[in-house]
């Protein structure tokens, strides 16, 4: 008999440094989740403090606002698992002139009412429009958790673009299922590309894979949703909605007795192992997933394509900035 766990994933529109509106929408849709039955609702990466906070990040009230709402956030979590986006503080002392406070991007696992864990970022990204080794640390511990009787890993964004990485270490270490969470920006064509990546991972690995992302316009940044779930053979189980809000609930299926881990080339996992240390097992609920009402449908969302998916962003982008500047009105010059 197979082991059904039903999955939450909360696409939503953020503002950089609204924490105590990032905090009301994520409680929202938090309860939206455990209204559905779901054993876990994961949030995109940086929900508590929108992507890209940039400088707020060198802001001790900053820092310390968004801690106090991610531990508001996990105290009403209860009766399910919740992963959220937020900044995770060591020290809000500056380590010297050049550097800021001691900070990492990071991934709290919440449940019965508090942080039960935090996941830190271990891939940083710095070319682009990224710049994160300017603000954080890099992680060093890869964690899996007992959830619903299901094994889980959580990654962030970045993590999960590498071949070998985090996600090799929580599958060698039995996690059937991934769930990454992200703040990627969109681009033409990027979202097609996105997906066969994750399907790559979902199928290199043996491993169920979740990818949720934000969505909505921060100032010269599109972010486009199009959150996905893979299973392990790379075939496409879900799909969100590109450019607008959306709770993603999927029922996953995963076997009564647990595949053994696909074993890589003893050199990647080393590799692995080198850039990332070694995983960490916690027990978060061992109860088995509840009996729940059935699904009416797995979420498929039409794959957006050419003109329209920049269509889409031009507009979400410029209505986005115009809303979340405060802007009332708008002058338009016309020429030629």
């Amino acid at each position: 008999m197979a082991r059904t766990f039903r999955l939450a994933l909360a696409q939503i529109n953020l503002t950089v440094g609204d924490i105590p509106g990032n905090t009301v929408k994520i409680l929202d849709y938090l309860e939206r989740a455990r209204e559905a039955q779901a054993d876990l609702v994961a949030f995109p990466e940086m929900a508590i403090t929108g992507y890209p906070p940039e400088d707020l990040l060198f802001k001790k009230s900053f820092l310390t606002e968004n801690v106090a709402a991610t531990e508001k956030v996990a105290a009403a979590a209860k009766g399910i698992a919740v992963v959220l986006g937020y900044v995770s503080v060591t020290s809000l002392e500056r380590q010297s002139e050049e550097l800021g406070p001691q900070i990492t991007n990071a991934a709290a696992l919440c449940y019965d009412g508090g942080i039960v864990d935090t996941y830190h970022k271990i891939f940083l990204p710095n070319y682009g429009v990224f710049d994160e080794q300017r603000y954080f640390q890099k992680g060093t511990v890869c964690p899996v958790y007992r959830i619903g009787g299901v094994t889980v890993g959580v990654n962030i964004c970045e993590d999960i673009w590498f071949p070998v990485g985090p996600t090799t270490v929580q599958c060698q270490a039995g996690a059937e299922l991934i769930v990454n969470i992200n703040a990627s920006p969109f681009h033409a064509g990027k979202r097609a590309f996105r997906e066969e990546m994750i399907a790559q991972r979902a199928l290199e690995h043996g491993a169920t894979v979740a990818y949720v992302n934000t969505v909505g316009g921060q100032d010269e940044l599109v972010f486009d949703g199009g959150s996905i779930v893979c299973d392990a053979t790379g075939e496409l189980l879900a799909r969100g909605p590109a450019f607008q809000e959306f709770l993603l609930i999927t029922d996953l299926e995963f076997p009564d007795t647990p595949a053994e881990p696909k074993q890589g080339p003893a050199d990647a996992t080393a590799a692995a192992l080198e850039a990332v240390g070694a995983p960490k097992t916690l027990s978060v609920s061992s109860a088995a997933s509840r009996s729940k009402k059935p699904l009416a449908a797995q979420p498929m969302a039409d794959q957006m394509k050419g003109p329209e998916e920049v269509y889409r962003a031009l507009v979400m982008g410029t209505g986005d900035y115009l809303r979340k500047s405060g802007f009332t009105k708008a002058l338009i010059g016309l020429s030629g």
